[in-house]
């Protein structure tokens, strides 16, 4: 069983720094590529302001210089779904799980271990950008499936532009998890819904050392629990009443 997150855009300035970042050809392949952009090109291919593109242009000719620091992955990705995560109550059992079952799925660095170091960088498959003559997602495509092909199922945490970089046949492993809040009778979803619980519920797997679905249905937090009724084979539906 493997349990897939999504990178975020927020990193984490107090996340400590580890050693051994090993870059795949693939990634020093877009890191050659972004690494070549202007600042107005990266700019407009990020669509963020001027002070933005120029960090990352620092970024991309620290990265192509090697001149970076590294963090494990989990601990420098700070968006709302990393936030929920208690990250800071782990203990030895729980690094172990992590380290066996979390994955990280990232557009510079392909399915990564939680913690695989990492070094400050700002990539999604959103950003419109060919790596030679292919897309990220198709550039990535064969690696992904590689990651899931020995597993029976895989729960997925992801959203919907990460879930779409594996194939449909790899795919059909997931297991979806999808959180709704039901205020007087009347279901409602969000992303901030949805980050926040995601975050809670992978702390839930983790400290649970949860291993099947029998389990995961049995799992309670923040008044969420799993609603039957609202869920089929592949999509576990979680409600809490507000």
């Amino acid at each position: 069983m493997k349990i897939l997150i999504p990178t975020a855009k927020e990193l984490n300035s107090k996340a400590e720094k580890v050693t051994g970042e090993k870059l795949s050809k693939k990634t020093k392949s877009i890191i050659n590529e972004f690494s070549s952009k202007t600042i107005d090109e990266l700019k407009s291919i990020y669509k963020i302001k001027d002070d933005k593109a120029k960090e990352e242009y620092g970024r991309w000719a620290k990265l192509t210089k090697k001149d970076v620091d590294t963090y494990p992955a989990l601990e420098l990705f700070n968006g709302l779904m990393y936030r929920n995560i208690a990250r800071q109550s782990f203990n030895e059992d729980d690094s172990k799980y992590i380290s066996d079952n979390v994955f990280i799925t990232s557009a510079l660095y392909g399915v990564i271990n939680a913690y695989y170091p990492i070094s400050e960088h700002r990539l999604d498959f959103l950003q419109k950008c060919k790596i030679g003559d292919t897309s990220l997602k198709n550039f990535w495509r064969e690696d992904y499936d590689k990651v899931i092909e020995n597993d029976d199922f895989v729960i997925s945490l992801l959203s919907s532009e990460f879930e779409e970089v594996f194939s449909p046949a790899s795919r059909d492993k997931f297991i979806k998890i999808n959180f709704m809040e039901d205020k007087d009778g009347v279901l409602k979803t969000h992303s901030t819904i949805s980050k926040k619980a995601r975050g809670k519920f992978l702390t839930e797997l983790v400290k649970g050392k949860v291993t099947d679905i029998e389990q995961i249905k049995n799992i309670e937090f923040d008044d969420f629990k799993y609603i039957e009724d609202q869920s089929s084979e592949k999509l576990l539906v979680f409600i809490a009443k507000r």
